[in-house]
């Protein structure tokens, strides 16, 4: 069982890697797409500052995955893997199709997918977290097309006298400052996910642990007031080597498909996304670095006119976003069925 239990951790790093993998677009897409890094480059910056949140950043967002959204009564080995192997399902089918959904929200309805399979709807501790975490599928994006939209407004304002070419120059290098801040803001917010996920596996099991001796006696946790160093560790280092080996399909979306942007732009949409961002993770709540930048992204493309922005393909996006949940919450309850079937408890 303690084999069992030390092989989920490791899952659970897994998918915090193909969350970086999938979810390093959101970071990279802008500026690769206004060419002021080369994707190789883009990738080592953004990982960077994915890990650098590990010494920087609250704790509140794991803490609220942890302990916030699912009852921890029910919570046993089967449904925290059912919950992670749902979610990797279905990023796989989604970067497979370009497609940027939502690594977080993947999480989040496997998670209570998996737990509703167990014990049903009871299992899920409807409250504050879940109205917040539901209600900024839709205010997240709509925040990051008003933030890109108004700073894109305000630098119109205060460049108008400005050459094109000048303010390029200008903003060229800006953009590594903007693209840096939205990269601690996507570190800082998807991997306290999975340590909250984690946190509720060792709180689970915590009677295995307590006795142990040595590196095992790490895996007791008593209680989800807390996340232990060495899980907020690996958990920002699996996400930034994920974002180093990149997400390469829906980078082209994010960084031209939707709308053709310029370093200004970059700058702009990914201002707004990780202010956005941050503001959500200081008060605890779980939201999805791909909604945020994607409406920060039709927010700058707005400023032009609206054909600026390709709105088929957001609008292809959108569906994604409202298929994540109940489809990975479909494929995590299947498995942990599964997983029941085979190792009881």
């Amino acid at each position: 069982m303690i084999a069992y239990v030390v092989a989920i951790v490791l899952i659970a790093f897994i998918f915090d890697f193909s969350n970086g993998f999938h979810d390093s677009a959101n970071s990279i897409a802008t500026i690769v797409g206004t060419r002021v890094l080369s994707p190789l480059a883009a990738v080592l910056w953004a990982a960077v500052f994915n890990f650098t949140a590990a010494f920087t950043g609250s704790l509140a967002v794991a803490k609220a995955v942890g302990g916030g959204m699912i009852e921890q009564s029910i919570v046993n080995p089967n449904v925290i893997l059912g919950g992670l192997l749902g979610a990797i399902a279905w990023n796989v089918i989604t970067w497979f199709f370009g497609i940027p959904s939502s690594s977080s929200h993947a999480l989040i309805g496997g998670y209570a997918g998996a737990a509703v399979a167990r014990a049903g709807l009871g299992a899920i501790t409807w409250g504050t977290k879940w109205t917040q975490t539901l209600t900024f599928i839709v205010l997240s994006p709509l925040i990051g097309m008003v933030a890109g939209y108004i700073l894109m407004v305000i630098v119109f304002w205060l460049f108008y006298r400005t050459s094109a070419a000048r303010v390029d120059r200008f903003f060229r290098p800006a953009q590594l400052v903007s693209s840096a801040l939205l990269s601690y803001s996507h570190g800082g917010n998807d991997a306290q996910k999975t340590m909250g996920v984690v946190v509720g596996l060792l709180v689970s099991v915590k009677g295995l642990f307590a006795d142990q001796q040595g590196w095992l006696h790490a895996l007791y946790l008593p209680d989800n007031s807390s996340v232990p160093r060495w899980l907020e560790i690996g958990a920002y280092s699996a996400i930034s080597l994920g974002t180093l080996f990149g997400g390469w399909r829906i980078v082209h979306t994010m960084g031209q498909r939707i709308t053709k942007l310029r370093p200004v732009g970059g700058f702009c949409a990914e201002t707004g996304g990780a202010a956005a961002i941050l503001i959500a993770t200081h008060f605890g709540i779980p939201v999805s670095t791909t909604h945020t930048i994607t409406g920060s992204i039709v927010g700058v493309g707005a400023t032009q006119r609206a054909s600026a922005v390709r709105w088929g393909i957001a609008g292809r996006i959108v569906w994604a976003w409202i298929l994540t949940i109940p489809a990975a919450a479909i494929m995590s309850a299947i498995a942990y069925f599964i997983l029941s079937r085979v190792i009881r408890f």
